[in-house]
């Protein structure tokens, strides 16, 4: 049974290897199009693999260009968004002129906008917000640079879309932190996150906890003209929003005891008596996808 087992496995090998074999013989144009079956039928790495060989062997040809743009493409398919952003800059910098250039920048901006997603979260709603904004950035300054340079290209709105979102997305990371250094009673750093959207993240969904945290900062900081200030422009701004009561005063959410626990969720090591630790975060839904 092993032996049937190892035989099966050995042809199926063969069989799959003997499928990715490229003839010798095969023309520019013959290499071009079966990269196009490749892509059609979502082969991606076979892809690659031929528009790579038919810009080595045909490198000044006339679709050794476009194959360098169907490599960046079949590398962001294929979930490979390192690889799809390494080809999009060489792209960029061989050939900066290029009619089509602007499709470069536009999948480099989407290679780095999925860049750090998981597995799993391909297929799970993910709160994109807690991980590093770093590949954020990014993505929004390739899309910037794409309505930078061709303002009339194709994948500007989309673009522009994907830009708004990400801004979203940034502030949002910020609040997170804020929350963050609340509970390491860092309270200057937590009204410093909140002035940063303020200032650089205006006008996105942030702008309202981003309020609350600077009123909450100053007041654990005995800072009250500030927080009072604070405090008008957020019921000017946002008259419905949660920090508020009915009478118009803040509801505090952090307090310098914030963090203590119950005599029962230190005997039970946190098993029992659990509570959900305190946050600004008053999104309906926030889920980056």
């Amino acid at each position: 049974m092993l032996r049937l087992l190892l035989i099966t496995l050995i042809l199926g090998l063969a069989a799959c290897s003997s499928d990715e074999e490229v003839p010798q013989n095969l023309t520019e144009k013959e290499l071009y199009e079966q990269a196009q079956e490749n892509l059609k039928d979502e082969s991606f790495q076979l892809a690659v693999k031929n528009l790579q060989l038919l810009e080595a062997r045909y490198p000044f040809g006339p679709y050794a260009e476009q194959a360098q743009l169907e490599i960046i493409y079949a590398h962001y398919r294929n979930f490979e968004p390192e690889a799809a952003i390494a080809a999009a800059d060489r792209f960029i910098r061989l050939h900066p002129q290029h009619p089509n250039v602007d499709y470069a920048y536009y999948i480099k901006g989407l290679a780095n906008y999925v860049e750090g997603e998981g597995f799993l979260d391909r297929f799970l709603p993910t709160d994109m917000t807690m991980r590093d904004p770093g590949a954020a950035l990014q993505s929004f300054e390739d899309f910037r640079q794409l309505l930078y340079r061709y303002p009339d290209s194709s994948y500007a709105p989309d673009a522009k879309a994907r830009m708004v979102y990400l801004r979203a997305r940034l502030a949002r990371y910020e609040i997170n932190v804020a929350n963050y250094y609340f509970k390491r009673g860092s309270y200057l750093a937590a009204a410093n996150r909140g002035r940063y959207v303020i200032e650089n993240f205006p006008q996105t969904p942030a702008t309202a906890d981003a309020l609350a945290v600077m009123i909450q900062a100053y007041q654990l900081m005995d800072l009250n003209d500030l927080a009072n200030d604070s405090l008008v422009v957020l019921k000017e701004n946002f008259p419905d929003h949660p920090s508020i009561d009915d009478n118009g005063q803040f509801i505090d959410k952090f307090t310098v005891a914030a963090n203590e626990r119950s005599l029962i969720n230190k005997v039970s090591f946190g098993l029992f008596d659990q509570s959900a630790p305190p946050k600004f975060d008053n999104r309906a839904e926030y889920l980056i996808r």
